[in-house]
């Protein structure tokens, strides 16, 4: 794979990640409700997440999703009843300051990264984009899979890395406010994007 190709993937790669999707609504959702330190928590689950998700789209189920439009519309509703559930559960909850700490606040580290995998992993949209966007910068007549390696860890490092800084700054969004109401201002406003996120899901289409 040439530097140019490699670089101009890496590119949009970014320029997509910057976007703001139901990931990232989800990480910063926790960081608002929980602080920055949920991050140690959701970035893994996020990065596993894509990691899963291209992989299973370089095997071929993209293909398949993208022919199938029951089967996408099933995956698709399902994720948007998780996150609209997600974010009703966390309307509902009362944050303290002490929450910012994931160990002890209800639901612990492995929820967190449970549902940042989950909602990552399982977005059928994320499948078909990655069958139709990353063979464009593959040269196929050079090996393919060394080069699905190489174009798989740079997605994955911007992947995490955007997540990163979006779970730093709403997290030094919340550290800012200690007070209960205003903190639970934040917990609700971190809810509202999870269910929006939910909602924007289920309206999309494979087409798009």
């Amino acid at each position: 794979m040439s530097f140019e190709l490699w670089l101009a993937f890496a590119l949009a790669s970014a320029a997509l990640l910057a976007v703001p999707g139901p990931t990232v609504m989800l990480v910063v959702s926790y960081a608002l409700g929980r602080g920055r330190v949920t991050g140690w928590a959701t970035v893994p689950g996020v990065t596993l997440g894509d990691f899963t998700a291209m992989t299973v789209s370089l095997l071929g189920a993209g293909v398949v999703l993208a022919a199938s439009a029951a089967l996408f519309t099933a995956l698709k509703l399902a994720g948007a009843a998780y996150l609209i559930w997600l974010g009703l559960r966390m309307w509902r909850a009362a944050p303290s300051p002490s929450a910012a700490h994931p160990n002890t606040a209800s639901g612990g580290w492995f929820r967190m990264f449970a549902n940042a995998y989950i909602v990552t992993a399982l977005n059928p949209k994320g499948i078909v984009f990655f069958v139709a966007f990353v063979p464009q910068f593959v040269n196929t007549a050079q090996p393919l899979w060394p080069q699905f390696a190489i174009l798989e860890a740079t997605f994955l490092t911007l992947a995490a890395a955007n997540v990163v800084i979006w779970a730093v700054l709403a997290g030094d969004m919340r550290a800012r406010f200690r007070s209960p109401r205003m903190l639970r201002r934040l917990n609700r406003v971190g809810a509202g994007f999870l269910v929006s996120a939910g909602f924007v899901t289920a309206l999309v289409r494979p087409s798009n």
